[in-house]
């Protein structure tokens, strides 16, 4: 049986849409935010040489984990531009700052403030945001010089300090100002901002992907079998992401019997909504964040270095263990998932303070006693889910890649990037119908103003 919000949700008026100013400036301001996202990631590090650089990626980072960086970022890293670590150190100081909170007494105490809390953990994060970016930019930057010696290419054109200075200073500037930018979407716009630039960016690579899949097969290395079963694979996947993230376990609430109108004694009945993927697309992209950010610089660096010195050898071995669709990388990317599912899940959502609403509400559910029975089942429960969720992300997470990177396809809009776009777009779609159900609900209050003034006079 449909809910009383999704009955509202399906008579929402479209044709009001126009009479939405303030969703369409919503809209308008998040399309020119992505499209300013766009413009940076060709905006090149100062020193480096555009053509040269795109000689070495290919020579060096094709095929490999770079390469689902550089899908998250749009292209930038490719292009290396002052964005080309686009949101993930920002992604992975909020990891951090929120792995801190849950261990340490004092972060925990601040994250109980409330609204002065959040802003100071916030704060935290910038803070570790700036020094994620600049390590991880210095290593970029020193990895460009080495790559650009040995492979005989000079992709940076006066290398030294001063260019590795501008580089951290451009990379710094560069993702601060994404950050930012997320932020303003976020508040300002439709959506979630951060998630929407790594949608973006995943979108923006769409055509490449299918243009090098087409050439491969109209050359002949891949078959028409192989292309028509990577498309009817990727729209199965997105049905299949699209029922599992409608999917929820409905737990009965019911309230005690109320007078209504007509004086008949009345029992109110109600339920308490619990998604199979609680923690929507957060796992994966923190899961992916925290394996990309050492695998960059171990993957740039290893390009350089002597296969004869025991630290060359260590890293060309690590390399390759961790290389896309390799088993070690793929273990370690599903044991991410599940992790920060269930981390994820006992953040956002606490048993206890669930059941004491309910317990102050009046509310019980049938054959639970209220309070601590209560917490305790709904703990069960949502464990339960949260396994067949998280079972669920490392099935499409890790299953569609682990396929095309057998096939040596290069088509990298795998299960990782279908379920980020899928749920992105799912989350603005949802805060879209809100705001024109609000404003729906808006006309009718003035209406019944309009109507009640009338009478009255």
């Amino acid at each position: 049986m449909a809910s009383r919000a999704d009955q509202l949700a399906s008579n929402i008026n479209f044709s009001k849409f126009g009479q939405a100013t303030e969703l369409k400036n919503r809209i308008w301001f998040t399309i020119g935010a992505l499209i300013v996202f766009r413009f940076l990631s060709f905006v090149p590090l100062p020193g480096v040489d555009p053509v040269a650089l795109a000689r070495l990626y290919e020579q060096a980072a094709s095929g490999g984990v770079l390469d689902i960086f550089n899908t998250f970022s749009g292209g930038s890293l490719e292009r290396m531009s002052i964005i080309a670590l686009g949101v993930m150190p920002y992604i992975t100081a909020s990891i951090v700052v929120q792995l801190a909170s849950a261990l340490s007494p004092t972060l925990a105490a601040l994250k109980k403030e409330g609204e002065s809390g959040r802003k100071k953990l916030n704060q935290y994060t910038r803070y570790g945001t700036v020094a994620l970016t600049a390590i991880q930019g210095y290593f970029v930057a020193l990895s460009l010089e080495t790559l650009g010696q040995s492979s005989g290419i000079a992709a940076v054109i006066d290398p030294g300090m001063m260019f590795r200075i501008s580089a951290v200073i451009s990379i710094v500037g560069g993702t601060l100002f994404l950050m930012w930018l997320g932020e303003q979407i976020t508040s300002r716009g439709i959506g979630n901002g951060v998630s929407l630039i790594i949608m973006a960016g995943i979108l923006a690579q769409l055509p490449r992907s299918f243009a090098q899949l087409f050439e491969q097969g109209r050359s002949g290395a891949t078959g028409g079998g192989t292309i028509l079963a990577v498309l009817i694979g990727a729209v199965a996947i997105i049905a299949f992401i699209s029922f599992m993230e409608r999917a929820q376990r409905r737990v009965l609430v019911q309230y005690p019997k109320r007078a209504t109108q007509n004086g008949v004694m009345q029992a109110d009945r109600s339920h308490l909504p619990l998604k199979v993927n609680t923690a929507g697309v957060i796992p994966p992209i923190f899961a992916s964040s925290l394996l990309l950010m050492p695998l960059t610089i171990t993957q740039l660096m290893g390009q350089g270095v002597d296969g004869d010195t025991t630290s060359g050898s260590f890293l060309i071995t690590l390399n390759q263990l961790l290389a896309h669709g390799q088993p070690l990388y793929m273990l370690l990317y599903g044991l991410g998932i599940v992790f920060f599912c269930f981390f994820y899940v006992a953040v956002v959502f606490n048993p206890e303070e669930t059941a004491d609403n309910l317990k102050r509400q009046n509310g019980f559910i049938p054959g639970i006693r209220p309070g601590k029975n209560t917490a305790a089942y709904l703990d069960h429960v949502l464990t339960r889910i949260t396994v067949l969720g998280s079972a669920y992300l490392v099935i499409i997470c890790l299953v569609p890649e682990y396929f095309i990177a057998q096939a040596g396809l290069p088509f990298y809009l795998g299960g990782t990037s279908l379920l980020i776009v899928v749920n992105v777009t799912i989350d603005t779609i949802t805060q879209i119908q809100s705001h024109l159900l609000a404003h729906q609900y808006a006309d009718l209050i003035k209406k019944s103003k309009l109507k009640g003034g009338a009478v009255r006079r």
